[in-house]
């Protein structure tokens, strides 16, 4: 088992929106990304940050947004789509949404619309 599962996602969620925000991108949408990814409400996503829910957890109690399979390329040279352990794929595909947020990508482009 890969050690990012045990990590929570708030640990981890601010460095996501330092990497958006650099690229003048915003929190807020970062927590469309995020909620576009889970199913997750502003309050639900809420509630998981603040109580330390971890990677496993969190995607356990997700509803994958089911265009999940339009997510394609590569996330440290590792093509997400490739991913053989399906906990690390949706890891790897949050990862890359917002990889195409912090590179300018139209929102419409990121939430596969």
């Amino acid at each position: 088992m890969s050690r990012i599962f045990t990590v929570s996602v708030a640990s981890v969620y601010p460095h996501y929106v330092t990497k958006a925000e650099r690229k003048g991108r915003t929190e807020a949408e970062v927590r469309e990304v995020f909620e576009w990814l889970t199913g997750f409400d502003d309050a639900e996503l809420s509630r998981h940050l603040a109580e330390g829910t971890t990677f496993e957890d969190f995607f356990a109690a997700a509803d994958l947004n089911p265009r999940v399979d339009q997510i394609t390329g590569s996330v440290c040279g590792v093509k997400v789509q490739e991913v053989e352990d399906p906990l690390m794929r949706q890891i790897r595909y949050l990862d890359k949404l917002v990889d195409e947020l912090a590179k300018g990508r139209p929102m419409e482009k990121v939430l596969r619309s």
